[in-house]
């Protein structure tokens, strides 16, 4: 892929981030550190606007979701959360008696 060279002003202590990962070996250089950065923020943008239309498509043959709904799932994913955390503590026992 073609690099281009561009000036832009970032908070001092993100560029101190970006150094310590250099340092760390975590990336290349600071423009490859910055690259990264910027490829994520552009999936993440990418993938907001899939959700977004998968939204609409979904509401659109549905219609809208309702509070209800969203505080149904809201529950849901609280309850799934809290297995989650179970589970992930159960399997720590079981490794340090085994270990």
């Amino acid at each position: 892929m073609t690099k281009r060279r561009i000036t832009v002003t970032v908070d001092e202590d993100l560029i101190e981030a970006a150094s310590d990962a250099v340092s760390d070996g975590d990336a290349s250089s600071v423009s490859a550190w910055v690259n990264e950065a910027m490829a994520d923020k552009n999936e993440h943008r990418h993938r907001l606007k899939a959700l977004g239309e998968a939204i609409a498509d979904y509401e659109a043959e549905f219609g809208p979701i309702t509070d209800e709904e969203l505080q149904e799932q809201r529950r849901l994913d609280k309850a799934a959360a809290k297995q989650v955390r179970a589970d992930g503590v159960r399997r720590r026992a079981q490794r340090e008696l085994g270990a």
